[in-house]
């Protein structure tokens, strides 16, 4: 996405206010977004962790949902939401202890159209921050888009890319791999060990949220000021 797309999000919900066809979408979309100019210290941020029954968004599903807002400052644990789903598709063998989710435990749970309300009136007006953003992105439209024939778009922070642009590009990384070192990791248990942040179990959307919170927090210390634009980080 080239920086002069990454301004024109204002411009794109207008025109996404207009035609939704969904009354849910249309509704999120009138809220807005925040401006591209707008500091750090201001922008209200929602973290979102899916659990999922594989990695190909065409094709599978999500299974849990996590959300935390949070600013600068501080994580709202006490607003946190977290939902399970019911795929369409069984479980596999393989991703059940991935993500310790069963087949009993989802038995009950509702499709993502029955929440789609509340997921949407959580993060809407927010900027919502991933660790991955081809997870979280590219599964909510494809689910959306399977369930009310339109996908959704929102921009998001991703702590993964803050990492990438780190440790995998530029000079220094090139060198580095052809010397034969091994590439930082920038998984993100392994990223917030950089920061001296603490361990948390992982696969557990809400837990995982909440560690993406965090994370940026420490990102946003280390490298940005509290007045840099909100178009410094935004996809």
């Amino acid at each position: 996405m080239t920086a002069d797309t990454k301004d024109r999000w204002s411009e794109r919900y207008q025109k996404l206010a207009i035609n939704a066809r969904d009354d849910r979408l249309r509704r999120f979309y009138q809220q807005g977004v925040i401006a591209v100019d707008t500091p750090l210290a201001a922008v209200p941020f929602v973290a979102l962790d899916f659990e999922t029954t594989g990695l190909d968004a065409e094709v599978d599903e999500i299974i849990s949902i996590g959300l935390v807002p949070f600013d600068l400052n501080r994580i709202r644990l006490r607003d946190s939401r977290y939902w399970l789903l019911k795929p369409d598709r069984e479980l596999t063998e393989s991703s059940v202890p991935f993500h310790g989710i069963t087949h009993s435990q989802l038995d009950d749970a509702p499709d993502l159209n029955q929440i789609l309300d509340a997921v949407l009136d959580e993060i809407a007006g927010k900027i919502v921050v991933v660790h991955y953003r081809y997870i979280e992105r590219e599964f909510f439209d494809a689910a959306v888009k399977r369930r009310l024939g339109e996908g959704i778009c929102f921009p998001v922070v991703d702590t993964m890319e803050q990492e990438a642009m780190l440790y995998r590009r530029g000079i220094v990384s090139r060198v580095k791999r052809l010397v034969g070192f091994k590439p930082e990791s920038i998984r993100l248990g392994d990223s917030r060990l950089r920061y001296n942040l603490p361990h948390y179990g992982q696969h557990h959307a809400l837990t995982d949220a909440v560690a993406t919170a965090e994370l940026l927090q420490a990102q946003i210390r280390h490298r940005y000021s509290d007045t840099s634009p909100i178009s410094d980080l935004w996809l």
